[in-house]
């Protein structure tokens, strides 16, 4: 194996394999840019199959009017409506009916209470064969330059489930420059001040910008091809992970590569030897985040399943590259690509000043050291006693349809701009709306008929977004669900976000347990330690578990966004777990490479010495690369933008550098236990007291 790792070092090899990567490249490059175009954000195809809402959505679909999505247009004036406001909201109205739902029959506008609100509903709908999101996106910007600014006083705006999905969409379609730019400028920033090399950092960033090009072409094939759904989140993770993952990788070889300069007159000998060095541990890193992200594969939501083969084919391609390509460039371009700070055979490597001090600290108080680091983790995580779900506060900047809602919200009843679609037997059709009464609907009217189903539209009470609203929707299902005979179902957009937040729920139960059990696994499989596993697992979760509680901290008092996304502690427990153990796998097979030769408690330090600056700066390019997300105007990913990159650092600065050397330190040979390590200290015992023994009896 380690002689199969050293190919791309040899002499012919090397070009072989860079004319291999340019004609992957070749390949690669038209369909690459074709993979955002690509993802689908249609809401029907997030939800699993067996959900209600679901449901609701296909037998919509047997109607005349096929699945609507309500855009509600809302005009406001303080003072009151006037009587030219209504003559132009009247002319608006057939206009935009005529225009965008031309089979609908316009319903008479609502007024409210205080006389300064008007509120109509234009029913949009994409016919078959139509992208949703596509379709409700032309419509609702063509509803709005329509409108324009009516000025003087009078506000208008186009919200509802079609206004939210419309920017929602926008901010999909214009996340590819934000997604793809923005990492290849962090990434090659952080490179050039790692290397202060103006050459150095170009060979790493062409490496994992060539990745990023396989993997989305490889993305793009499973939509094509299975015909797989991918949503915009999904393959913004994808080139994230490339991005991070790839660099990490690209640090721990060149900083391998450097030190074997220093023992090897020729470079080629000396990538051969960086690579049987820093194979195993890049190998096992890329297994570890392979097989975390493969458990997703058993979630029940479309959009978190979706990441599995999106999150192996990310790290394949990364760890593909970092292991052929980037070797082979590194050794073409010769000793000079250090430039200025050339490394010439004979030079030791320098031990940074820092992480000597880092390792006297740990040397000289381990059990401080490890409990003091712990009990400020266990700190943070008691933020968590402030998570909320459901998520309410949906943007970082309000976009046009949320400040119409925050308008019907104060206007009319608090569910007007979320209703919801209730599907039923038509024969039972005023039990229906009895029972809806009765469940607490503020009003509930018939929306159509087709093939002996009748479709209801219901205004619930509740707030939208807020936890209400979700028992509001509980409370109707069970009270139409009692109806004989009905065969009831409850969705829309309110419905929708109760089974995201049910499904993910359970999904949770199942993912978590298993990324742990996998993980574990792994790191047997690697250290060949139970103990050491057992605790390198306890410190991930620890570390999750103050990422996440500092965040909510953060979102809740600082951020002021209210609620969190009920996917987040999933997505952000496995890749936060998988890349901290990544960090922890690059010092431990580090310190057992030293450990055998020195014994564990020198080879600790010395494996924290010799990868404290590389680790730490792999380290803050995956929490840069994650923080990406943060730029981003959705809060549910910029709150995973926060947690992971927050997370990462947690791991980097604290977990890595001080809490498991630490603990290693303190467990001594113990910590290897059931691997022959652990037997070493025993072993050494008994032969001094064999040496012992005769002078003792002299």
């Amino acid at each position: 194996m380690t002689r199969l790792m050293a190919v791309p070092a040899g002499r012919r090899a090397k070009w072989l394999v860079l004319v291999a990567w340019l004609v992957l490249l070749f390949v690669a490059a038209p369909f690459a840019g074709k993979l955002f175009t690509a993802a689908d954000n249609d809401r029907l195809e997030y939800l699993p199959k067996s959900a209600e809402s679901t449901e609701v959505l296909k037998v919509q679909e047997q109607f005349p009017q096929g699945q609507v999505i309500p855009a509600m247009v809302v005009y406001q004036r303080d003072g009151g409506l006037t009587v030219a406001d209504k003559q132009r909201v009247a002319a608006d109205q057939q206009k935009l009916t005529r225009e965008f739902a031309p089979k609908a029959r316009a319903q008479p506008p609502v007024v409210s209470t205080d006389g300064t609100a008007l509120l109509y509903t234009v029913p949009l709908v994409a016919a078959e064969g139509e992208q949703e999101g596509e379709v409700i996106l032309d419509a609702v910007d063509g509803m709005r330059d329509r409108l324009g600014e009516p000025g003087a006083g009078l506000d208008v705006k186009v919200a509802g489930p079609a206004g939210l999905s419309a920017d929602e969409f926008l901010i999909f379609r214009e996340m590819e420059f934000t997604l793809v730019l923005i990492p290849v400028v962090v990434v090659a920033i952080l490179l050039l001040l790692i290397y202060r090399s103006p050459v150095l950092f170009l060979v790493p960033l062409f490496a994992v910008a060539a990745a990023n090009q396989v993997g989305s072409a490889s993305v793009y094939g499973l939509i094509k091809g299975p015909g797989m759904v991918v949503n915009s989140m999904a393959t913004g993770v994808l080139t994230i992970l490339i991005y991070g993952a790839g660099t990490d990788y690209a640090l721990l070889l060149i900083s391998r590569y450097r030190e074997e300069l220093g023992r090897h007159a020729d470079r080629h000998e000396a990538m051969a030897e960086a690579l049987r060095r820093s194979g195993g541990a890049i190998l096992a890193s890329a297994g570890t985040i392979a097989l975390a992200l493969l458990c997703l594969g058993v979630a029940d939501l479309n959009s978190t399943r979706s990441l599995a083969p999106i999150g192996v084919l990310a790290v394949g391609s990364a760890v593909l590259a970092m292991m052929t390509l980037l070797p082979a460039l590194l050794v073409i371009f010769g000793r000079w690509v250090f430039w200025p700070r050339v490394p010439h055979a004979g030079l030791s490597p320098h031990a940074s000043r820092l992480w000597v001090r880092v390792g006297n600290l740990v040397t000289a108080r381990p059990r401080v050291v490890w409990a003091t680091t712990a009990a400020v983790l266990a700190v943070g995580m008691l933020g968590l006693t402030a998570f909320n779900v459901p998520q309410q506060t949906r943007f970082t900047s309000p976009p046009d349809s949320l400040k119409g809602q925050n308008t019907i919200s104060a206007h009319f009843a608090a569910g007007a701009s979320n209703p919801v679609d209730v599907i039923a037997n038509a024969t039972q059709a005023e039990q229906v709306k009895a029972a809806a009464r009765s469940a607490g609907v503020a009003t509930i009217e018939e929306s159509g008929r087709s093939g002996g189903k009748v479709q209801l539209q219901a205004t619930l009470a509740a707030e939208p977004d807020t936890a209400a609203e979700r028992a509001a929707v509980e409370r109707l299902r069970e009270g139409l669900h009692a109806v004989p005979g009905a065969e009831a179902k409850v969705g829309g957009s309110a419905a929708i976000e109760l089974d995201m937040v049910e499904t993910t729920v359970r999904d949770s139960w199942l993912v978590i347990p298993l990324v742990l059990l996998a993980v574990l696994l792994v790191l047997f499989a690697l250290l060949r330690a139970l103990t050491l596993s057992l605790l390198l697992i306890a410190t991930v979760v620890l570390s999750f578990g103050a990422a996440m509680g500092i965040s909510t901290v953060l979102f809740e008092y600082v951020f002021n966004w209210t609620g969190q996304d009920a996917q987040l502690p999933q997505i952000a427990f496995v890749f936060l777990v998988a890349l901290g153990v990544d960090y922890n796998i690059f010092l431990m097979s580090r310190v057992r490479e030293e450990s055998i030769r020195q014994g564990t408690r020198q080879g600790t330090i010395t494996g924290l010495v010799s990868t404290g600056g590389v680790i730490t700066s792999a380290g803050v390019v995956l929490a840069a690369t994650f923080s990406v997300l943060i730029t981003l105007p959705v809060v549910g990913f910029a709150e995973q933008g926060v947690v992971i990159g927050l997370g990462v650092l947690i791991d980097t600065f604290i977990v890595r550098s001080l809490l498991v050397p630490a603990l290693t330190y303190d467990f001594g040979d113990r910590i290897w236990w059931p691997s022959r390590l652990a037997r070493r200290q025993v072993e050494r015992q008994r032969e001094r007291e064999r040496v012992l023994a005769p002078e003792q009896k002299g």
